[in-house]
């Protein structure tokens, strides 16, 4: 098997991985009040990183054609030839029936069966839809917000109203997200064959708008926490602000749709998800009592 530690990295969007595996970790620490075990964060975070590498490197074994039409994807591994496709899917392959067996051996069949699902909708229904609708960013949306609940389920206290709300956030958080990524990148997605949503709105006023009804959607939902009592006035307050700051950066780039703006939209959407996790863990007030 050929490549660099740095080109197996790529394949598997490493970075990526660990920043979802992470947040997995905080919604099992909620699930479990607080007295999450080391062991159960250990193998979480073990077996949910091993299929979502897989869930990455199928994606790019499946798009290896459309990778090396666009620009932004030609210097991917496999289009390059630093990887070859075969090795890819091997590798995809093991470390997805590794990862979802260690989730259902060491957790329980709950966590294994939703990362199972994470997997199957990314790989056989979101990679396929990208060349078929526009509507394929929300289905996408799906598997993103998958680990979460993966997560939840990892103390084997199953799944909950709360493991939805969190679901929500993440699901709701992605699409303006993705939709500035999609705009930034229109050109190459055209390329490539991809139905991206900008592709087939020239002018961006369908992808601006879909963006601001998902951004405002996110202010309420965001707030849930609290409102249930899962969090106090602290989270509230902060979930508030960084919603409405977030929701005015789309505005932004709604009365004028360049680059510049989305590529804004885009990195205010990477502070935004991190400080609400972060906050709602900090002033987390504990599991409604039953």
């Amino acid at each position: 098997m050929k490549g660099s530690l740095s080109d197996w990295a790529v394949l598997s969007k490493a970075r990526l991985q660990l920043m979802s595996s992470g947040a997995a970790i905080a919604c099992a620490w909620m699930a479990a009040d607080g007295h999450l075990s080391w062991p159960t964060a250990l193998h979480l975070f073990f077996g949910l990183t091993l299929a979502s590498n897989a869930s990455a490197a199928l994606n790019q074994v499946y798009e290896a054609d459309a990778d090396a039409q666009m620009n932004r994807t030609k210097n991917r591994p496999i289009p390059a030839g630093r990887i070859d496709a075969r090795d890819a899917s091997r590798f995809a392959w093991v470390s997805g029936v590794v990862g979802i067996a260690w989730l259902g051996w060491f957790l329980n069949p709950l966590t294994a069966w939703l990362a199972f699902v994470m997997f199957a909708l990314y790989v056989w229904v979101y990679t396929p839809l990208k060349r078929v609708t526009t509507l394929n960013t929300l289905v996408g949306a799906f598997p993103g917000a998958l680990p979460l609940l993966v997560g939840w389920a990892a103390p084997g206290n199953g799944l909950s109203m709360t493991a939805g709300i969190l679901f929500a956030i993440l699901y709701l958080w992605q699409l303006p997200h993705f939709m500035a990524i999609a705009w930034m990148y229109r050109k190459d997605y055209a390329d490539g064959g991809m139905r991206m949503l900008p592709v087939d709105d020239p002018s961006g006023g369908s992808t601006a708008r879909q963006a601001i009804q998902y951004a405002i959607a996110l202010v309420p939902v965001s707030l849930v926490p609290t409102v249930v009592g899962l969090a106090g006035l602290v989270y509230f307050y902060t979930a508030l602000t960084l919603s409405i700051l977030f929701l005015a950066f789309v505005l932004r780039f709604a009365l004028q749709r360049t680059d510049k703006r989305a590529r804004i939209v885009l990195w205010a959407s990477l502070v935004y998800l991190p400080l609400v996790l972060t906050m709602l863990g900090l002033d987390w007030q504990g599991l409604p009592q039953s």
